[in-house]
């Protein structure tokens, strides 16, 4: 057993990032100001998209693009049940209703089958989930949304690093939300951002996250700017402050490499986890020209032979001294959600309970991913020689 404890995420912070927000606060800008306009710069040049909007949270970047789509009272949105509630609550917050929708076995994200199984004449928009940095096959989600007049508003929480088909999320769709919460691929700690080929909805969200106001309000403070500005909506507040957006620019510079690490600790989970009996890698490799980001490494257990539940199992692994989480809790199971009518979600349902999220950050070493392999299968070895099965939670 390792002596010390390996936590499931660790971030990749560097003392160039350090110094990167020790200048940003010598330079007086403190709020939105010359750093986060670098940052979009920097993620729409990388990404090919036309604009970036940088926000306080991704949370903030999909609700803003809901408003921006027209998503209001009564609307329905389709959503995966199997993702983080932030979408879902976002839809509520603006009087739609959420409209959960089974994800593909496979990958685990939508596909156009487990859309039409729920589309209706009061869809207004689509929003889908890059699971664990999986590509969805946004194209052909896009293609089915387009022929119904339906707006897709990527989930790409888990996408930084993310390839679909050799692009990027917002690429083909009508905007993409990215995290740059702590546990992200890169991160300002806390923030997001938006991308969108679309000027109607990169305009109005730059406008609805500082109080509605006109743009010349983002530089008044600026030599030549004016106090004099307009409020053209009632907005809201979230902008992201030049700290974050420092760090975040800091940390987008070394996507590539950071990016690198990933997939090689990824092949070495896959490699070692091979000959691990009940185990199966629900996150995969994609092929070119697409990527997984590889935000998550996630397993997905099968109790029947390794004859400990998934519960169990992360306990064992806790004492073992080895961190996990699980991704994710459906969101129709949560007390909030729980009077929102849904049709069946059999693959949600079943898998959910069977998976676990292994460590996977870049400071992590090959060694520790043998740890973590090691711990795994000497725990479902020592539940397979239990004289009496555990009753199985799969069936």
């Amino acid at each position: 057993m390792r002596k010390d404890f390996l936590p499931y995420y660790r971030p990749a912070i560097e003392r160039v990032d350090i110094e990167a927000v020790a200048h940003s606060l010598e330079s007086g800008w403190l709020t939105t100001g010359p750093k986060v306009r670098e940052l979009e710069e920097s993620f729409s040049k990388g990404s090919d998209v036309r604009h970036a909007v940088a926000l306080n949270s991704g949370t903030a970047a999909l609700h803003l693009a809901l408003i921006s789509l027209g998503v209001g009272r009564g609307d329905e949105v389709i959503t995966p049940s199997l993702s983080f509630v932030a979408g879902t609550h976002c839809v509520r917050q603006l009087g739609a209703v959420p409209v959960f929708a089974d994800v593909g076995k496979e990958t685990l994200c939508l596909t156009p089958a487990t859309i039409d199984a729920v589309v209706t004449p009061r869809t207004k928009a689509i929003i889908t989930m890059n699971y664990g940095g999986q590509p969805v096959g946004i194209e052909a989600i896009v293609e089915y949304a387009r022929q119904r007049h339906i707006a897709v508003l990527e989930d790409a929480a888990h996408a930084v690093g993310t390839l679909d088909s050799g692009l990027w999320p917002g690429a083909r769709s009508d905007a993409a939300a990215f995290s740059l919460y702590a546990t992200k691929n890169i991160t300002a700690g806390e923030g997001g951002l938006l991308l969108t080929n679309r000027d109607d909805i990169a305009e109005r969200v730059r406008r609805l996250s500082l109080h509605g106001m006109s743009r010349d309000a983002w530089k008044r403070y600026e030599n030549g700017g004016t106090w004099l500005y307009d409020v053209a909506e009632v907005g809201y507040k979230c902008n992201m402050p030049d700290m974050a957006a420092a760090l975040a620019i800091s940390q987008l510079k070394k996507l590539e490499p950071l990016q690198a690490k990933r997939e090689a600790l990824a092949q070495a989970y896959i490699e070692k986890l091979s000959i691990v009996p009940g185990v199966r890698m629900v996150t995969s490799v994609a092929s070119y020209p697409s990527r997984n980001s590889w935000c998550l490494f996630v397993i997905s257990i099968d109790q029947n032979t390794t004859q400990i539940s998934r519960d169990e199992l992360i306990e064992e692994l806790a004492r073992a001294n080895i961190g996990t989480s699980v991704h994710f809790i459906p969101t129709h199971t949560f007390s909030a959600y729980k009077h929102v009518e849904h049709g069946p979600l059999p693959v949600t349902d079943r898998v959910w309970r069977t998976l676990i999220s292994l460590p996977l950050y870049p400071s992590m070493s090959e060694q520790d991913v043998a740890d973590v392999v090691e711990a795994l299968s000497g725990i479902i070895e020592q539940a397979q020689k239990r004289p009496s099965p555990r009753r199985s939670v799969n069936a």
